[in-house]
């Protein structure tokens, strides 16, 4: 009891457990806490979601009328091929949340063979495992990040594909292309970045980058909100 209390009394542990106990319908942390320190807690008391296996997570990015969703950026460092596959499902899910038709990418320095690699061969093995396990979803990969935004190379490398060239959820193949990725697109391609919003946990928790301006926070809180009334 006297290390219950004393670790409640540090303010994730306490904010956490108000989610868990129904006194908070959500949790957004990480202004002043790290990612593991907001998401720890969250595995501790709340868990994950009857069905998942990890906790991921998915930055939505926005510039002008136009939204993407990237994951993971943020939390899983060297995800498995069924790690990747819960990723992409979950990702998508979070971007119908935000009004995006999710057309996912797999993405790889390779695309449908190009390359060879086990880094490769891990995302091309993802991709079939998710057209199984969600045959509804619009899935394309491995592919690299050219062929699946841009028209004209998609008709090159992959000719016919649904999703090559159009793509707007995208998911990257370990923490270092993801996170570099996602920082690319908001400060190069001066987009706005929400996130990293954690998936898979039984009730909305989501983290902020410690280099967050008072808009990241009010935005990040709207979309929490909207987490909660479809959670």
């Amino acid at each position: 009891p006297e290390q219950a209390a004393k670790t409640l009394k540090k303010n994730n542990y306490f904010g956490t457990m108000l989610v868990k106990m129904g006194g908070a319908d959500c949790l957004l942390g990480g202004a002043t806490y790290s990612t593991a320190d907001t998401v720890r807690p969250a595995l501790q008391l709340i868990k994950t979601k009857p069905g998942n296996n990890i906790v991921s997570s998915c930055f939505i990015l926005v510039r002008g009328d136009e939204k993407i969703a990237m994951g993971d950026c943020a939390i899983n460092i060297d995800p498995s091929e069924d790690d990747l596959v819960e990723i992409a499902i979950e990702s998508a899910k979070t971007a119908k949340i935000f009004g995006i038709d999710p057309k996912v990418a797999m993405l790889s320095y390779s695309t449908l063979g190009s390359g060879k690699g086990p880094s490769v061969t891990k995302v091309a093995n993802a991709t079939k495992k998710i057209k199984e396990a969600a045959p509804e979803l619009a899935v394309e990969g491995e592919i690299q990040f050219d062929a699946s935004v841009s028209p004209e190379v998609a008709e090159v490398k992959c000719p016919g594909s649904p999703v090559a060239g159009q793509a707007n959820t995208f998911i990257f193949p370990d923490i270092n292309a993801g996170n570099i990725g996602y920082k690319l697109v908001q400060r190069l391609g001066k987009a706005a970045a929400y996130g990293p919003m954690c998936q898979g946990i039984a009730k909305p928790v989501n983290d902020l980058s410690r280099g967050c301006s008072a808009d990241d926070i009010v935005g990040v809180v709207a979309i929490t909100a909207v987490q909660c009334q479809n959670n």
